[in-house]
């Protein structure tokens, strides 16, 4: 058993698969019964070290703190419930038997722990019984220990100490005002002293920046593309919402693929080919991270960290009740890696949720830096809700009324651009504030449904953030013809304008990682006329981050045939296609409007009458596999809300995740999204694909067979294309 143990133990270490069920309590236990206060075994115990096989508690609990035991090879939770709880710690793993020389407490649900063990664990802001999760009324309290005998061997009573007042055995919890007020302090592991500005940034490489700038490099010019509904309009017609599509591709980033097997080598695009990036994580390390969920948390986070380059920074904040920085932003160098797996490695699990201090915190790394990389970004992760900002009593009719902006620091609310990409762990997240916090930032929000691709979806984020080839873009449209008025533009949550009567709008575009697409829908109102007329002009500026130069585009003309008489005419695929894509995610927004009012009949008809309207277009009847994807998007979020339970526990977080996905044309995790066998995967990019392929080959599992297809929007060339 211990040799299992120690392989466990070892594996974890290096960072190598070890597989973990997700069929466990929050906590990394299996439920049980209710507790409520303790009291002391009668038997005396007597103080010696720990029984030959068992595992140190101090070297496993900072890795893994839950109760596994082996099974078959792979690490599992033991089900056998309080009978194995009275053999084994469920803290430490080490014997509880009769004589092994440590004092046992029992709790009245019967659950029996070492009590050095439970008032270490109670001192870590832990107040509910680790098997159980029962809230506890009273709880064993260490205050100092007696002397031991010179030998270790010395037999010792619990009523002794009592009596001699070396040991609070019990002490009943205050009123919960007094509880919050404590849990609002620092749990122990983040009470150092921590500089009150984070100006301590590591300097940036300007051995690299020196290299990067003797290149010279030409900026990589974003295609531009446009689309008009059809080609010709006939002279008589006066057509009002005629669409345009502006189609947008980024330039590709060259890939460079490490021949070495050592994962701690720089990152998978070269260096000198991407834009280096300051990159805050931001970890909820609360109670119900416990166990499993910190062990898999630790893993991605190794994988973020050994796939970041000398010339990207990373910083760490860790929250629970309280936010600490755990790891100022420093450079991935060798050492620098070292040092941050390290400080990953160190977190532990204890207290409650406050997310809104543990994003401040981030966003202050961010602010308060002396130097800055050209790429900044926050990725944030929580499995609960924030009962710090908001009340726990609330219920999710009243959740959907919360004003969560206040989860988010002013300066980002200000227009500060530091987007936020949240990810939601299991099934007790707050998805409606995750969301919020994202949209708010121009992040994106990722549903980690399954514990075990935590990894996976940090992988595709990174895949993204690591390549970004354009920064800064603004796309313009202006009517050329006299007669010509923009009516829209439909481009999601990128915020955009419509200025001059109507006669100029613009688009923030904002950041676009290497090969990624956007596509906007630009309706105009076209007068009559007798010849061909130019309906817009589309212009587009963006900033370079490698080489820093500003960069104008070569202005674009859609230009109309005006014929006295047209027989016949095809519309354009292209546009057709988005605006299935557009419908489809109003349909899905809408559907989940009527799922917050109750209504979860009306929000599976809505989606119903979408796909049957789907099936009916031009592009989904050319098997379009845009339009596959879209329909079987539209069907799972119908099985999501086929009841009310099953749609709290996962269809809100996956709808949320699909408005964050289609809003912001950018990929995101949900559900089985990285699973090879899911049509879901619109908006991916080669390099986001690479760094699924590589965290899974790195830790392969059953749901990854095979490395993921790419489905992306495919524009052939038409005369009618400019």
């Amino acid at each position: 058993m211990g040799s299992l143990w120690r392989k466990a133990k070892k594996a974890m270490g290096l960072n190598l698969c070890v597989h973990v069920p997700s069929a466990m309590g929050d906590d990394g236990f299996p439920s049980g019964g209710p507790a409520a206060g303790w009291r002391v075994s009668d038997a005396a115990a007597t103080a010696t070290s720990s029984p030959a096989g068992s595992v140190g508690a101090s070297e496993f609990q900072a890795l893994m703190p839950s109760t596994p035991t082996l099974s078959q090879g792979s690490l599992r939770v033991s089900k056998s419930g309080s009978r194995s709880s009275k053999k084994i710690c469920a803290i430490c793993l080490g014997s509880m038997k009769a004589g092994h020389g440590h004092a046992l407490f029992t709790a009245e649900c019967s659950h029996t722990f070492h009590f050095h063990c439970i008032t270490s664990n109670v001192k870590h802001g832990n107040y509910v019984c680790p098997l159980c999760k029962a809230t506890w009324k009273e709880i064993p309290f260490k205050a100092s220990l007696p002397s031991e005998h010179p030998h270790g061997r010395a037999r010792v009573n619990p009523v002794s100490w009592l009596q001699e007042g070396h040991m609070t055995v019990v002490r009943r919890l205050p009123h919960a005002d007094s509880t919050n007020r404590r849990r609002e302090q620092f749990p122990s592991h983040f009470r150092e002293l921590e500089p009150e500005n984070f100006n301590d940034d590591e300097p940036l490489d300007l051995l690299s920046e020196t290299v990067r700038n003797s290149q010279q490099n030409c900026p990589k010019i974003v295609e531009v593309k446009t689309y008009p509904e059809f080609s010709a309009i006939s002279q008589s017609a006066l057509v009002e919402n005629f669409a345009v599509l502006v189609h947008l591709k980024a330039p590709h980033a060259s890939m460079k693929q490490n021949p070495s097997r050592n994962h701690n080598a720089s990152s998978t695009v070269s260096q000198n080919s991407r834009a280096p990036i300051d990159l805050v994580t931001v970890l909820d390390v609360s109670g119900s991270m416990a166990g499993t969920k910190l062990a898999l948390l630790k893993r991605a986070m190794s994988f973020v960290i050994q796939n970041l380059g000398p010339s990207d920074r990373l910083s760490v904040i860790a929250f629970s009740s309280a936010a600490r920085r755990l790891f100022h932003l420093r450079r991935m160098s060798d050492t620098g890696r070292q040092q941050a797996l390290q400080a990953v490695n160190s977190l532990v699990s204890s207290g409650g949720t406050n997310i809104a201090e543990g994003l401040r915190k981030g966003v202050k790394v961010i602010e308060e830096r002396k130097e800055k990389n050209p790429v900044c970004s926050i990725i944030l992760l929580s499995d609960g809700q924030d009962t710090y900002t908001f009340p726990s009593s609330a219920t999710g009719a009243q959740h959907s009324q919360l004003d969560y902006k206040s989860l988010v620091p002013p300066s980002i609310i200000s227009g500060t651009a530091i987007p936020v990409h949240a990810f939601g762990f299991g099934a007790d997240h707050d998805s409606a504030a995750m969301h919020s916090i994202s949209e708010v930032s121009g992040g994106t929000f990722s549903f980690i449904e399954s514990e075990i691709v935590i990894q996976d979806a940090f992988a595709q984020c990174i895949g993204g953030l690591l390549s970004v080839v354009v920064q800064e873009m603004q796309l313009d449209v202006e009517c050329v013809h006299p007669g010509v008025q923009l009516a829209s533009i439909k481009s999601g949550s990128y915020r955009n304008q419509l200025l001059n009567d109507a006669r100029t709008g613009l688009i923030e575009v904002g950041d676009l990682y290497a090969d990624e697409e956007r596509d906007f829908l630009v309706s105009v109102n076209v007068p009559c006329a007798k010849e061909e007329i130019i309906l817009l002009k589309v212009a587009c500026v963006y900033r370079d981050p490698i080489s820093k130069d500003t960069v104008h585009l070569e202005v674009k003309e859609v230009r109309i045939q005006r014929p006295e008489i047209i027989l016949s005419q095809t519309p354009s695929i292209e546009v057709d296609r988005e605006r299935n894509r557009i419908e489809s995610a109003e349909a899905m927004s809408d559907a989940r409007a009527a799922a917050e009012r109750g209504d979860l009949s009306d929000a599976v008809s809505i989606l119903e009458q979408r796909r049957m309207i789907l099936s009916e277009s031009l592009a989904a009847q050319s098997n379009d596999q845009l339009c596959l994807a879209l329909d079987a998007e539209l069907r799972e979020m119908q099985d999501r809300m086929a009841s009310r339970q099953r749609y709290e526990a996962s269809g809100r977080a996956y709808v949320l995740s699909g408005l964050s996905s289609h809003s912001w044309q950018r990929a995101t995790t949900r559900g089985d999204s990285t699973d090879s066998a899911s049509l879901v995967h619109a908006y991916q990019t080669p390099t986001m694909v690479y760094m699924l392929n590589r965290s899974q080959t790195m830790c392969p599992s059953p749901r990854h067979p095979a490395p993921p297809i790419q489905h992306t929007r495919s524009f052939p060339s038409q005369p009618q294309s400019n």
